[in-house]
């Protein structure tokens, strides 16, 4: 047989009486009792018995600890009196419920704390019973989410651990509500990355790309995805996301592929994509052009040269001096610019310049109202095949374009001699050349903001390249109505700003990337035939070829255009293709689209979310999601943006390790919508206390409900119904106040998930948790848990113990699913997964009276406890009080007469209820709790008079001590004049706390002789 023992330690809180629970248990066999810290027991002891003294812990033997302990326990329930205090024993608590018995869950009532590492046990426990995917069986509208796809090359960062937390949120809490849900993952090819690891890959062996061919090149590319594309799914896996994998897509795969084809096809037959040179982001490196978000800007220290150019037909003082960052761009100059009202250039207006270095090239110098007269020397050189701005003014003017550039960033023909230099070579040297010919003016440091490609890192160059476009203005219009219209909601909302200032002025999309990763482009061109005018765009080589020879003859020969699309035109089509489009018949396509939330960075809302809105719209016929929630970036606890410079990356799966997958969550869900979030050790060692707590008021909960085969005791609180307002009203204050708080906080943080105010709910639930449950409720219901002779109300408190504590279990799941469905699964009678239970029911009683009553109790509770901590009472020491109060308050005050002494610490024999002061008030503590509440502690009770008086007159004389050295400091005129500010500041404050401090103990000290006085 086994005997569980309870030890009562009082141990010292500030503000609070705690019980700390140690269990002892006595093994029959070897007839000796085996104990987890003596120490503790011995103290616990010593503070419940003051004038017993245990000088080793070892002399406690299980005869002792009989005799001196108040609850030990036996099959039979048993009753005893400890320091003034009823204390009824309960049978030991059942040990293993269902979902324990599989292997998968531990009990608190096993286990110190919750291990992290069962959370991929858990993890896969969930998966295996089916849980993620739709479930129909309740009906409803399904709610979908599609997972913004990582890149395939990716490995997890906060980025994605805040896109994963707030979707999984928002899944788990519509699962409980009973609607059908799929939040449907899948992975991104991100051409450019997988192509660059893959060729990095491939340069360690000594291969080149070009060497194996296309052929060869994707075959290994995709060799290198089955073998390394699942790390990021894995460790999203990690993080608890509950995603239905049996629907994992990726946007290489056919049915994608497919979608991307059509769409294309679609597009170019509404005369929407055309094939044209413009200016384009273009990696060197790489040798393609890349997309506006994968060019990073940086802050960087340069230089600005200063040049000559001079005026065609002028003498040698006529010149116009021009400040550039990259003068190996004016080989491709085709006009100077000034301010049409710069009155120092006037002159030369309708003259040419001559370009230096270029054997007397002449170009013409116009006016216009772009150049700054202000900045720099008021000259701007026009280079427009080299930069945006200037290509945008080329085109207005009609000026032509001239390009200097090979793909690879060295410097072609029309460079002259520095043909075939690559860009920075070519920079050092026309400087040192422009020096000679006396054309050089000066060179200074600079700091301008540099292009750097996302992958490589390298400087991206402007650059005038043949590409296909998608148009994209007309689609833009539609996109930008279905927000006027409300079909579709941006939250925050001041994003709506944003989102219609981009759409507003949208430019053509750049859809080629010269890559061989990737959904090659659908068009063919005729061999010998001039490609801008003679192509066919068709669904595979075998139809573009039947399409060729319809229009040229059997013998016409073809070939496709080696490019592939833009990584973001698949990604644009990912909320519909990923359910079977273009095959609107699909079943899946049919039964969640549109989908109901799209969950990402703000930093993307227009480069990924107003696209698929465009996309969605044209190839659909309506919007692809109803919402979207942006979610703002993650940055250290400084507020800097992580980064391997800087050394302050924080790794999720490093986090999870110390802290647990629930504290991160819970961390990342605090953050406000849109707003950037300050990630730190402090929030995450904090949250993790969160989930010790969680689990520490389970180990409460369980160790004080009946015992399983206790059939009559489980009728009875099972019968329980908290639901019903008449019931609510029989209750005991204490148990009517936290359910009724807790029916409140169901209908907010239900109405707070509906709006998708997150941080809300998690503030909401863990201050209601922590605040009114643990610290509050808990250590009330122990008085009729322990103290009562009345078996229903000890009944009816363990019938709300779990009543609440299930229901917080299910409020914060969607935050921290990994430690609530461990505790759920430990609690008894558990006919489902905490997974897929129902939501909480809203609108229940509640009774705002008791709610009062209950918060007059607290006010009381915190005055007592403030006079004690103020006046040293020692932990364990009970006192006497009188409380005073009109008659209907001290109708339910006195009512919870044991409830106030044991969160008070009070004499239960020596508590007085009374509509007038006592006669000893004037040797009393006066306390107001609230209007008509008072409480008359007696000083005698809680200190040594004359000791105190003694010590306060003491500490007095030292105050007054450094107050007056504080005062000399500030009469000092030298010290006031000639210390810094803030160093007189200081002082000033530091008199101010003292004076304050010096009256206070005054005032006490006062008090105290007073009442030696009235005693004598």
């Amino acid at each position: 047989m086994r005997w569980r023992l309870i030890v009562i330690d009082m141990k010292k809180k500030v503000g609070r009486l705690e019980f700390e629970c140690t269990n002892l248990w006595e093994e029959e066999d070897a007839g000796r009792m085996n104990y987890g810290k003596k120490e503790t027991v011995a103290r616990g002891f010593a503070s419940c018995y003051p004038s017993m003294a245990f000088s080793n812990a070892s002399l406690l033997s299980s005869c002792s600890l009989y005799k001196l302990n108040p609850v030990l326990f036996s099959h039979r329930r048993r009753s005893v009196t400890l320091y003034r205090f009823h204390l009824r024993i309960l049978k030991p608590r059942f040990l293993a419920v269902a979902a324990s018995d599989n292997g998968v869950f531990t009990s608190p009532e096993i286990a110190k704390s919750f291990d992290f590492t069962s959370e991929e046990r858990i993890y896969n426990w969930w998966d295996s019973q089916g849980y993620f995917k739709p479930n129909f069986d309740r009906g409803s509208e399904p709610f979908v989410v599609t997972m913004p796809p990582p890149n395939v090359t990716g490995s997890l960062h906060m980025g994605h651990a805040m896109f994963v937390t707030l979707e999984d949120i928002m899944i788990r809490y519509h699962r409980m509500k009973g609607r059908p849900t799929l939040w449907l993952p899948g992975t991104d090819h991100a051409g450019i990355a997988t192509q660059l690891v893959v060729e990095r890959m491939l340069a360690s062996e000594g291969i080149k790309r070009v060497e194996l061919g296309r052929e060869e090149f994707t075959k290994r590319v995709w060799e290198w995805k089955e073998k390394y594309g699942g790390t990021i799914t894995n460790q999203i896996r990690r993080l608890g996301a509950s995603c239905d994998w049996t629907r994992e897509h990726f946007t290489l795969d056919e049915q994608l592929s497919r979608a991307v084809i059509d769409a294309f096809i679609k597009l170019h037959e509404k005369g929407l994509i055309y094939q044209g040179s413009y200016m384009v982001n273009w990696s060197p490196n790489l040798q393609t052009a890349v997309s506006d978000l994968e060019v990073e800007y940086s802050e960087e220290p340069g230089t600005l040269y200063h040049i000559k150019y001079r005026v065609a037909g002028g003498s040698r003082s006529d010149y116009l001096t021009i400040a550039t960052t990259r003068p190996e761009t004016l080989f491709g100059d085709t006009a100077v610019a000034v301010h049409p009202e710069d009155e120092r250039y006037a002159k030369y207006i309708g003259k040419s310049a001559i370009v230096p270095m270029t054997f007397g090239r002449h170009v013409p110098i116009i006016a216009d109202k772009y150049v700054d007269k202000d900045f720099g020397t008021g000259v701007l050189k026009i280079s427009p095949g080299h930069d945006h701005n200037d290509y945008l003014l080329a085109r207005k003017l009609g000026l032509p374009i001239l390009n200097v550039m090979n793909k690879d960033g060295t410097l072609n023909e029309v460079a002259g001699l520095y043909s075939g230099l690559d860009r920075f070579e070519a920079r050092k040297k026309l400087w040192s050349e422009l020096e000679e010919t006396g054309l050089a003016v000066k060179k200074e440091a600079h700091t301008s903001r540099v292009p750097r490609s996302q992958r490589g890192g390298e400087i991206i160059e402007p650059l005038v390249s043949k590409q296909w476009f998608v148009t994209m203005e007309p689609m833009a219009e539609k996109a930008l109505e279905a927000v006027r219209k409300g079909e579709l909601t941006i939250m925050p909302e001041r994003f709506e700003k944003i989102y219609n200032h981009w759409l507003s002025n949208i430019k053509d999309w750049c859809i080629s990337r010269q890559l061989w990763w990737g959904h090659r482009i659908p068009v063919w061109y005729i061999v010998g035939k001039d490609c801008e005018e003679d192509y066919i765009v068709a669904k595979s080589t075998d139809e573009a070829l039947k399409k060729a020879q319809q229009k040229y003859g059997k013998d016409v020969e073809i070939y496709q255009d080696p490019d592939v699309l833009d990584t973001w035109f698949s990604s644009s089509l990912w909320p519909f293709s990923t359910l079977g489009w273009p095959d609107v018949s699909a079943e899946d396509f049919r039964r969640f689209y549109p989908t109901s939330v799209l969950e990402t960075g703000h930093d993307i809302l227009f480069f990924w979310v107003a696209r698929m809105v465009m996309m969605g719209i044209e190839f659909t016929g309506t919007v692809p999601f109803t919402n979207v929630y942006l979610h703002g970036l993650i940055r250290d606890s400084q507020g800097r943006k992580m980064s391997k410079t800087l050394g302050n990356v924080i790794d999720p799966i490093d986090t999870i390790k110390e802290f647990g997958t629930d504290a991160l969550r819970f961390t990342l869900a605090l953050g406000t919508a849109g707003q950037d979030l300050n990630l730190s050790t402090e929030r995450l060692t904090s949250n993790k206390a969160f989930t010790n707590k969680l689990w520490n008021a389970g180990k409460f909960v369980l160790q004080n409900l009946p015992i399983r085969s206790d059939a009559s005791a489980w009728e009875s609180l099972l019968a329980q119904k908290f639901d019903k307002e008449e019931y609510l009203l029989r209750l005991p204050l204490p148990e009517c106040w936290v359910v009724s708080k807790l029916h409140i906080l169901v209908d907010a943080v239900t109405t707070s998930y509906d709006k998708f105010f997150f941080n809300d709910v998690a503030r909401e639930t863990y201050d209601f948790f922590w605040g009114d449950f643990a610290d509050w409720y808990i250590e009330a219901s122990k008085a009729h848990l322990y103290q009562s002779e009345d078996q229903a109300i000890a009944s009816t408190s363990q019938a709300v113990l779990l009543y609440v504590y299930e229901n917080i279990l299910k409020m914060l799941h969607p935050f921290m699913p990994f430690v609530t469905e461990e505790l759920w699964q430990a609690l008894p009678n558990r006919k489902e997964a905490l997974i897929v239970s129902p939501w909480p029911l809203t609108s229940l009683p509640r009774n705002l009276t008791a709610i009062k009553r209950f918060e007059n109790l607290q006010a009381l509770t915190r005055a007592i406890r403030n006079a004690r901590a103020e006046y040293s009472v020692e932990p364990a020491k009970r006192i006497s009080a009188s409380i005073v109060a009109t008659s209907d308050v001290i109708q339910y005050i006195s009512r919870e007469k044991d409830v106030l002494a044991l969160l008070s610490r009070l004499d239960m024999q020596s508590i007085h209820f009374t509509d007038s002061p006592p006669g000893d008030a004037n040797q009393s503590i006066h306390l107001v709790a609230g209007e008509g509440l008072e409480a008359y502690l007696p000083l005698a009770d809680m200190v040594d008079i004359s000791a105190e008086v003694q010590r306060l007159s003491k500490r007095l004389s030292k105050m007054q001590t450094e107050y007056d050295g504080l005062l000399a400091r500030l009469s000092s005129p030298k010290f006031v004049e000639k210390a810094p500010e803030e160093v007189v500041r200081g002082v000033r404050e530091k008199v101010a706390e003292a004076e304050e401090k010096l009256n206070l103990t005054k005032t006490r000290l006062s008090f105290l002789q007073s009442t030696i006085l009235v005693s004598e």
